[in-house]
């Protein structure tokens, strides 16, 4: 099964190793150091250039990649089955 992360955008849900809420991450200087590097590094995609709403970590092609998207964590979480909880 693939998840729609957005605009023309879908992952094996296999691939999908978490789905996180950006708001409610960016409270932690950590989370944000953490994707501010990734994004320099080259391993962030941006879906849309809207504001996102969640971001999603997967590996694609043996790769960890960062996917900012448009659909909240808990619409994405409804999608896949995957539990979802709140921080």
């Amino acid at each position: 099964m693939f998840l729609h992360l957005g605009e023309n955008v879908v992952v094996p849900i296999k691939d999908v190793i978490g789905i996180f809420d950006i708001e409610a991450t960016m409270y932690s200087p950590d989370t944000s150091q953490f994707l501010r590097m990734a994004e320099e590094d080259g391993f962030v995609e941006r879906i849309t250039k809207d504001k996102p709403k969640s971001f999603v970590i997967a590996e694609v092609d043996k790769k960890s990649k960062i996917y900012l998207s448009p659909i909240s964590s808990a619409t994405l979480s409804k999608r896949t089955d995957i539990v979802y909880c709140e921080l």
